[in-house]
């Protein structure tokens, strides 16, 4: 990290931010997931994230001011104790953003989050368990559009 950045900044996500959380969310599961099937094309994943993503969970933008410019570093999308998502711009990535995305989804649901990651998006996985999440079921892909086997992690505090 350069000496003169400065930590992300969170904040919530408005209306506005649906282009960029779409580029965001594509290039972050093409860099991080390439042999993930690509389901949706970029503008349903835009409308998915404008109708759907947007106004019907809690959005938080996580945001990198450096020498006067604004850049989205990641997001996360939290529906009541569900992480939904959480994605990072992959050229940030091992900066803290997500770790900081991460600390707000656990204040705003304190009682404890669940979330679901594909079973071979090892860096997630390890990333979670990091955070004390405990993997709670694996399913084999039939739940989710991509048919990718996935896991089903919970994190309680207290351990």
């Amino acid at each position: 990290m350069p000496s003169d950045s400065r930590p992300a900044v969170l904040r919530e996500a408005r209306a506005d931010d649906a282009g960029p959380l779409t580029r965001l969310f594509l290039a972050s599961r093409a860099a991080a997931m390439p042999y993930l099937a690509r389901v949706h094309s970029d503008e349903a994943t835009l409308a998915w994230l404008t109708h759907v993503v947007l106004p019907g969970t809690d959005v938080r933008v996580a945001e990198l001011h450096e020498g006067g410019d604004v850049r989205i570093a990641g997001f996360l999308s939290l529906d009541g104790s569900e992480l939904e998502h959480l994605y990072l711009d992959p050229g940030l990535r091992r900066r803290g953003i997500g770790s900081l995305l991460l600390a707000a989804a656990k204040e705003a649901s304190p009682g404890g989050l669940t979330l679901y990651t594909f079973q071979r998006n090892t860096a997630a996985r390890s990333f979670y368990e990091h955070h004390g999440f405990t993997p709670v079921a694996f399913d084999d892909g039939g739940r989710n559009e991509e048919n990718e086997p996935d896991v089903r992690y919970r994190w309680a505090p207290g351990g």
